[in-house]
């Protein structure tokens, strides 16, 4: 009875949210209570939804206080000199210019927010793709693989995968660091060669680069905020929080540095009281909607866990996994977290399907933050600018004039092998035991 009803709720959770019947605020918060209620717990139900949310409150601190915080340092112009030097350096040579595509859309998506990478990079970078006469899918597959390898502690994926397994966010990201660095060194790769590949099929020659570079403008409300006095303060103050968040997250919670990070940066840069909050009312919106969805997945998690619902799931599911593929179940879903993002969307994913793969995983004797780590490899990461569930894939094509199936048919394949090379680094590295 448990596992049928756990896995109906799953069904009609996912159900919901795909056919968009429900948004997945709405869906994570009424179905779980539903099926608890008909799973005969009754009252019961109120304890696992307000212990699903406290085990999740310094997720939503840390992310609430991650968009505050780079939103702040953003709008003082700590990015500016960056973007315009690496303007200035790519010139008017097309390997250049890609490198230079991947390197700003990289530096944006710091902030986690793809919306606002493809805002900042692709406006930058196009009217010198358009003079040069470069191929647009070679500017949106650059800037999709720059925000796709992206999974920093702060992002949505590794938020979503650290709240729906429980895990400290440490656990899933450190042992990752050298495997996003050979993602990396793949990006630049697959950047260089399509630079590269214009050029040939340009007949590029230094002789004929003298197209003169694009200027970036600044609205005068942009302009306002901006305080480039306070750059290398806000270069130091953003490596002292990231530095302390990577080293010492065991001791210190990330929210912690996220917090104390925006107060400073807020008394520095916007010492009056009302600009302060000007600045909070400005990214306020992003951080509500998404404390928003990670406290209705907190209900979620906490009644699937605390009905026994999802255990019921995976041991009812570990009879059909034969023992000696165990060990490959990390491998096998880092493989597939890539084209999973063409099926589901991000919550109905780390939410609905991410925890019974790990209980079943857990019942094998595979650890949970195995399959956490093999998810964020793809889904919705390397996956999430091609994917139709996702608003950003349409940004990017709308920005860039592209049309959807062309830019999927040209970025998918470079998205996919980025997954595949740290899906293959993850083995090699010990970090999936084989």
């Amino acid at each position: 009875m448990l596992p049928l009803l756990g896995l109906a709720t799953i069904v009609v959770l996912l159900g919901a949210i795909l056919s968009k019947r429900m948004s997945p605020l709405v869906a994570l918060i009424i179905v779980p209570i539903a099926a608890s209620v008909i799973g005969g717990f009754g009252l019961q139900t109120s304890k696992f939804v307000i212990d699903g949310l406290k085990s999740l409150a310094p997720v939503v601190g840390m992310f609430v206080f991650a968009i505050l915080y780079f939103g702040t340092i953003t709008d003082a112009g700590t990015l500016d000199p960056i973007i315009d030097r690496i303007l200035r350096a790519v010139g008017t040579k097309p390997t250049r210019i890609v490198m230079g595509t991947t390197l700003l859309a990289l530096l944006i998506h710091l902030d986690g927010s793809g919306a606002v990478c493809f805002l900042v990079t692709i406006p930058a970078m196009l009217p010198l793709y358009e003079r040069l006469k470069m191929d647009k899918r070679v500017l949106a597959a650059a800037v999709s693989m720059a925000a796709g390898i992206n999974f920093l502690p702060w992002t949505g994926p590794m938020i979503r995968a650290s709240a729906s397994l429980h895990l400290p966010i440490s656990s899933l990201f450190n042992p990752l660091i050298p495997v996003q660095a050979i993602g990396l060194v793949f990006v630049f790769g697959m950047a260089w060669w399509l630079g590269r590949r214009e050029e040939k099929r340009l007949g590029y020659s230094s002789a004929n680069g003298s197209i003169p570079m694009p200027e970036r403008k600044l609205t005068p409300e942009e302009e306002a905020l901006r305080r480039p006095q306070n750059f290398w303060f806000n270069i130091i103050l953003t490596v002292v929080v990231l530095g302390t968040m990577v080293a010492m997250g065991e001791k210190i919670p990330p929210a912690i540095m996220f917090m104390v990070g925006l107060c400073i940066a807020l008394m520095v840069n916007y010492p009056n009281v009302d600009m302060q909050r000007k600045r909070i009312d400005a990214h306020a919106r992003a951080a509500l909607m998404m404390a928003g969805i990670l406290l209705a997945a907190g209900v979620f998690t906490g009644v699937m866990q605390g009905s026994g619902m999802l255990k019921a799931m995976a041991q009812a599911a570990v009879g059909f996994v034969p023992p000696t593929m165990a060990s490959h179940i990390p491998v096998a879903l880092g493989v597939l977290s890539m084209p999973l993002s063409m099926l589901f969307d991000p919550d109905s994913f780390y939410f609905g399907v991410l925890p019974v793969i790990a209980e079943v995983a857990s019942q094998l004797g595979v650890p949970a933050v195995h399959v956490g780590q093999a998810a964020l490899l793809g889904q919705m990461t390397t996956g999430f600018p091609v994917s139709p569930l996702t608003p950003a894939t349409f940004l990017v094509v709308g920005l860039c004039g592209i049309d959807l199936a062309d830019h999927q048919k040209f970025a998918f394949p470079l998205l996919f092998g980025a997954s595949i090379v740290m899906t293959i680094a993850c083995v090699v590295l010990g970090v999936f035991p084989l």
